[in-house]
Parts: structure tokens; sequence; C-alpha cells
């Protein structure tokens, strides 16, 4: 949901590169920002007609992960896969002149759709619910099929493994994360709880699955899709910043993150709120072994 924008920007020099470059929005603009989950500042354009846009951008300042926030780099894969079948908005616009509005960014198309924040989907009924997960796998099957080569994204070839890379980078942000402040003057963040241990385990290469090369998302998740505003169907994939050549299982695991922890770790898996479909589910779940990984 967009409401009052919280990041400012210039929207006399916004508006002045509209008009030289983006046919379809009409001026004046008036401008929302998006609030849930935005790594890279995101807002609502309404043109004068009452036609809605899409402008991310990237945020201002030292970045703690540049991948995080490579607006170009997802400008790139959405320009590619829009003569795909994979579900993508529409683009008009990016701006790599950072005299406009401060950072490079991107305008696309508003999806007037459905976005599920809550991964239980209270809202829904059981079998709706169904629907829409099984939309969400079928959506993602589809996605990892994309060849990259055939799509003109030859440079995304990569000649190292997706673990490898992965361990490295995240690697390099959890430790610039553990060695900044919440708030200014507080103690730093410090290291995730067992960050020692998890990188040994993860640079074991015994337990790593074969290598397997595939279009990844990066940040495959309910709330990254949205959904037709009646239907159980995918109608636009968003937050592409972090795609890469890597391991489909990683997005497949990202997906089902929510419910893989304890109850008692987070709110929303504990018996007073589950759903009695899902209350049952966890009843009979026990984690398992794949290929020396505890899932």
């Amino acid at each position: 949901m967009a409401g009052a924008v919280r990041q400012p920007i210039d929207v006399a020099r916004l508006s002045a590169y509209i008009e030289q470059n983006v046919d379809q929005i009409s001026l004046p603009i008036s401008l929302k920002q998006f609030g849930h989950g935005q790594s890279n500042p995101t807002y609502q354009v309404t043109s004068a007609t009452g036609l809605k846009f899409v402008l991310r951008k990237k945020p201002p300042g030292k970045l703690l992960s540049k991948s995080a926030h490579a607006i170009e780099r997802e400008y790139e894969i959405i320009k590619a896969l829009e003569a795909t079948d994979i579900p993508v908005p529409k683009l008009y616009c990016l701006c790599e002149d950072v005299s406009i509005i401060g950072t490079p960014f991107y305008i696309m198309a508003f999806l007037d759709g459905r976005i599920f924040e809550e991964p239980w989907l209270p809202s829904l009924s059981p079998e709706e619910r169904t629907l829409i997960w099984k939309e969400a796998v079928h959506t993602l099957a589809k996605l990892h099929s994309v060849n990259l080569t055939g799509i003109g994204l030859h440079s995304w070839k990569r000649p190292t493994s997706f673990y490898t890379r992965q361990i490295k980078a995240l690697s390099k942000t959890s430790e610039a994360q553990a060695s900044t402040a919440s708030q200014p003057g507080a103690q730093n963040v410090g290291k995730l709880p067992y960050y020692d241990q998890l990188i040994s385990f993860f640079t074991d290469h015994k337990t790593h699955p074969p290598d397997v090369r595939r279009l990844v998302h990066g940040d495959f998740k309910l709330d990254n899709l949205v959904f037709h505003k009646t239907e159980p169907r995918v109608i636009g994939i968003l937050d592409w910043e972090m795609a890469t050549e890597g391991h489909p299982l990683s997005d497949l695991a990202n997906l089902l993150m929510p419910f893989s922890w304890e109850p008692q770790q987070v709110p929303f898996l504990t018996s007073e709120t589950l759903t009695p479909e899902l209350k049952d589910l966890q009843s009979k779940f026990q984690p398992f072994n794949v290929a020396g990984i505890r899932v």
C-alpha cells in the first residue's frame, strides 16, 4: 500500500525528465511511497490522467550490499524477460543520471492486483490458499526454465559455483552489518547467532548439492508476486535486483522459508494464530535430511 513520501525526491526535476523521456505519463504528477519490505525506495507515480506507474530508485549514501540495490541489473533482467511468458511489469525508462533525483532509477507499469504479505493467507479459504501456493510454485518452475543465453543475457553466465559466490557475498554483507549500529549512539549489531558455525557448514563442499545453473530470482517469496485481483494467477514478479545464474533450490527454499521456523520463534506460527489446516500440517511435520543438509 502506498502512503506518505518518507524519502522525498525532487519532483520538479523528475517531472522535467518524464516530460522528455516518458510519453505515457502526463504532467503534473503526484507521488506516494510504498512501505512494505522495500530495500530500494519505491514510489507510486500518478499522472494527470489518473494512470499509475511505479518508480524504483537506488537508496542514497553508502550501501552495505551493492547487489541488493542493483537497480540497473534489475532493469536489465526485466527488460530481457519482456519477450518471454514470465510475468513482469512493462518498463518505460532507466535513468542513470544521478543529477535528476540523486540516484539511478527506473519507471515501470503499476500492476493492479493482490500482494499477499502474510504467507499463511488468513483472508482466504483453504481451497483458495491451495490454488495460490500452487500458482506460486508453477510460476517459479516456469522461471527456472528460462535460458539466460536465449534471452540475451550471455554476460550473466558465471564461471564459479553459485554456492561459492553466495557465501562470499553474504558473508561480506553480514560482516558489514555486524559492525553497524542500529541507530546513532547505539552499540554495533554484532554477528548473527552461530555465524561462525554456519560459515563453517556452508563452506564445506561435501554438503553442497550438485551444481545446477538456472536463472534464479534471488528473493522469490509470496509477497514479491502480484496476483490477479480475482483469479489465482500471477500477473507480475517483483524485486529482481538479486537475480543471477544459480541453483533453483535456493529460490524454492526462500519461498518455503516461512514454514521452516519453530513455532515459538515466529508469532504467526503459534497455535493461537494458525489456521486449522496449517495447525494440522504443523503437528505432522518433522524436519528431515536431504543430501546431508538439514531442512
